[in-house]
């Protein structure tokens, strides 16, 4: 090898090493709470490419939903249970709004399947349904009165459906799908992630009730997902 030729490949390779590391360096790091945001519209997508799922007309009467992907397991009948997802309401013209970060947390959940939560979902029928999150806390297994949802897509899963309760769980592990018994869990508001993702003086409350917040990239996926999923709030919900 001439000198001449040993040049050019060493100048090559320095060339090629500082175009990958310029570009590395370059490259915005995953946050925590874009990959929060990733797994529940992967829950999502997921859940409703099943036979058993929610019903679609629950779905059509969503005021808000809740999914808390990952959540840490517990065996049945044993408590200390915790979890980090995201919680999305309907707005004035009946769109998916922007999504707030919420976590969970509480005691034991009684599971219909015998197994271990790891997804959970939760449906709420009201327009006021998110209003204890922003007193405190929302008591799912308490006042608020979560019931187990019932499951399957096709229209006869739904024919008995009358919508009493204001909240409906479901729970997702191990690839069975159905609907939960929740008791003693509560939900709150994920301040410190919402900080992160839309700014250090925005909350949950200025996302969820004043309407005038964008959604962010990071939750662009979940918010897609969800559109996609339940498009639109059907006229009998909204007269309901």
């Amino acid at each position: 090898m001439t000198v001449k030729t040993f040049l050019i490949l060493a100048l090559g390779g320095f060339l090629l090493t500082s175009t990958f590391t310029s570009a590395t360096e370059k490259a915005p790091a995953v946050t925590k709470e874009a990959e929060r945001a990733l797994s529940a519209a992967n829950v999502i997508q997921e859940i409703m490419n099943t036979p058993e799922s929610i019903p679609k007309e629950l779905l059509e009467r969503a005021h808000a939903i809740a999914v808390i992907p990952n959540v840490v397991k517990a065996a049945v009948g044993v408590g200390g249970s915790h979890g980090k997802g995201l919680v999305v309401a309907r707005t004035s013209n009946k769109t998916w709004g922007t999504p707030a970060f919420v976590d969970i947390s509480g005691g034991s959940f009684g599971l219909q399947l015998g197994v271990s939560v790891t997804d959970l979902i939760f449906v709420f029928t009201r327009e006021n349904g998110l209003k204890g999150l922003f007193e405190d806390k929302l008591e799912l297994g308490g006042s608020a009165g979560a019931t187990a949802g019932p499951v399957g897509r096709t229209a006869e899963a739904g024919t008995n459906l009358t919508f009493d309760s204001p909240i409906y769980a479901y729970s997702r592990s191990k690839g069975l799908f159905a609907g939960l018994a929740l008791k003693g869990t509560v939900m709150s508001i994920d301040d410190s992630a919402n900080h992160n993702v839309y700014g250090s003086h925005v909350t949950g409350r200025d996302i969820l009730l004043k309407g005038n917040i964008p959604a962010s990239s990071q939750v662009k996926p979940f918010l897609a997902a969800l559109r996609r999923e339940a498009p639109k709030l059907s006229a009998a919900a909204t007269s309901h």
